[in-house]
């Protein structure tokens, strides 16, 4: 009896799948193995879906701990980067075709870092989006378009574990056994909207998107240092985020499990003058932490030594950018009724073209846009990256709004 259940957010019947249909493949943990997955994916046919798992909950970074691929008439292959950290070999054989993945740009970077590089891009999660879907998970993406249930009860494992368990590699083979067809229904549905080559621009546009740059004072990203009102404390966490960071990266830990935020936080608002005090604030009294009570107080104690000059401020550098839009409508009137104007017509064609109005354009370069209010909104556009069809859909926008909200507004007086 073929078991099945309805899924409340989807209008199909939904049929768990809890195998792959040709099993789980062993794991491919050496050169000589690499040179058979290698020689069998290079003889497949037609797309080649990838996945892969990280473990940033629990190591240090966003490396990849699984790769898992399909091709058909090729079959499954779960290869171990830790075992095998370069597959630019297996990467070079698959130049030809098109690969496949769910949201892509979560995996890119970790591919790209043990030499997997696509040469074309489907992404079903980017497609689902521009189909107008709002359910766009992979378990759900995979019900609606193959009715298939698939359990997700391993996505947050420890994928850095040896050996993986058998369950968690089904698992693992599961989410790129059916990719391929999941791409095929939509690319049909891509075409019969007539969204292909805006799905193809968009692909694109998710390949070459550079690495973002470093970010500056990362520790300020620590949660809660809202709550800290001098510089003197922000130094401490500063000097704890750093010692944490140096720490986890030696330790091959996720930073929060070497030290959670909240004690960094509570370190700087106490700002402990001795090694006892800091022991009496959570978590560093704790039996984990002891042993590190004297690597902590070092970086406390640091802080606490600097010189004023050299104490960090309390807020980051300015963003670039316009100013935040509450300030518009007192500031910048003509601005805000131009921005009032563009969100309401994009909200329109949103809905007209089933796009979400965040896949019109990027919001902080239409804001900017609208805030600056050029001559040629489109080349404005497309200086910052938007793509062609984009641009033939939010130019005439902004150009109407630039023409009914001449921009005669003044920075205010900062006197």
């Amino acid at each position: 009896m073929n078991e099945s259940k309805q899924d409340p957010g989807l209008a199909v019947e939904v049929t768990p799948i809890q195998r792959p249909p040709t099993g789980v493949p062993a794991l491919t943990t050496t050169e000589q193995e690499l040179a058979r997955v290698t020689q069998k994916m290079a003889d497949g046919v037609g797309p080649l879906a990838v996945d892969a798992e990280r473990a940033s909950a629990f190591r240090y970074g966003q490396r990849a701990q699984l790769v898992q691929l399909f091709r058909r008439e090729a079959g499954l292959v779960l290869i171990d980067p830790v075992a095998l950290p370069n597959l630019s070999t297996l990467s070079d054989v698959l130049q030809d075709t098109e690969w496949v993945l769910h949201a892509a740009s979560q995996d890119l970077a970790c591919l790209r870092q043990v030499g997997m590089v696509p040469p074309q891009l489907f992404d079903t999660e980017l497609a689902s989006r521009l189909l107008g879907h709002t359910l766009v998970g992979l378990a759900a993406v995979v019900a609606r378009t193959l009715g298939m249930g698939l359990a997700k009860e391993h996505s947050a494992q420890d994928w850095s574990i040896r050996p993986l368990p058998e369950d968690w590699l089904n698992y693992a083979a599961l989410d790129v056994a059916v990719l391929v067809d999941v791409r095929d229904v939509l690319a049909a549905e891509l075409e019969t909207a007539g969204k292909m080559e805006i799905a193809k621009q968009e692909f694109q546009a998710v390949l070459d998107t550079p690495p973002p740059p470093p970010r500056v004072d990362p520790w300020r990203r620590t949660s809660g240092t809202h709550k800290i009102r001098d510089r003197r404390g922000m130094a401490v966490v500063r000097a704890l985020w750093e010692a944490r960071d140096s720490l986890a990266r030696k330790l091959d830990q996720s930073p929060s499990r070497v030290l959670p935020d909240a004690g960094i936080v509570a370190a700087g608002l106490a700002k402990p003058t001795t090694s006892d005090q800091l022991g009496q604030i959570h978590p560093f009294g704790g039996r984990g932490q002891k042993r590190r009570r004297a690597y902590w107080w070092n970086a406390v104690d640091q802080a606490l030594h600097l010189p004023t000059k050299d104490l960090p401020f309390l807020h980051g550098p300015k963003p670039t950018g316009p100013p935040g839009t509450r300030a518009w409508t007192r500031h910048y009137p003509q601005a805000a009724k131009r921005l009032a104007q563009v969100k309401a017509e994009l909200a329109q064609i949103s809905t007209a073209q089933s796009i979400p109005v965040l896949h019109l354009s990027p919001t902080q370069l239409v804001r900017q846009v609208v805030f600056d209010a050029p001559p040629d909104p489109a080349a404005a556009l497309r200086a910052g990256g938007a793509r062609e069809w984009q641009i033939e859909l939010v130019a005439p926008v902004l150009a109407k709004a630039a023409e009914a909200y001449p921009d005669n507004d003044q920075p205010p007086d900062p006197s």
